[in-house]
């Protein structure tokens, strides 16, 4: 991922909210690169991931036209969630910039109730 001026503030530092944009993409590039089109789920199985809680922590600060790397490894599986760590870095180098552990929950699409995960969608997030 880039960082772009929509993305910082006047000091061209990427403001504290956008990491969340970030974490969100690659969260889902990460389900994407499985198999896992959120779209899919919503209209095959009318299912949706959100966001049920997260825990953030801010290291040093992104800066405009950085290229960042993200991780997602998974930490936890539950039957209606799941819980991953990530981390983004600039490219090319070893320091974390921010780390997160995000809490996952599944949700029936039509009632925004918790719904438990598929058991071939649990295998597949388990393999990541």
């Amino acid at each position: 991922m880039r960082v772009y001026w929509e993305d910082t503030d006047a000091g061209g530092v990427v403001y504290h909210a956008g990491y969340l944009r970030f974490l969100e993409r690659a969260r889902s590039e990460w389900l994407r690169a499985a198999g896992i089109g959120q779209q899919a789920l919503r209209e095959e199985l009318g299912i949706v991931f959100v966001v049920h809680s997260i825990d953030i922590r801010f290291h040093r600060p992104a800066r405009l036209d950085d290229a960042l790397t993200a991780t997602v490894d998974v930490e936890e599986l539950r039957s209606a969630s799941f819980s991953v760590h990530q981390t983004l870095s600039r490219d090319g180098e070893d320091a974390v910039l921010v780390d997160a552990r995000v809490r996952i929950a599944c949700l029936d699409a039509s009632h925004w109730r918790p719904r438990p995960i598929p058991e071939f969608l649990l295998e597949e997030i388990a393999r990541q």
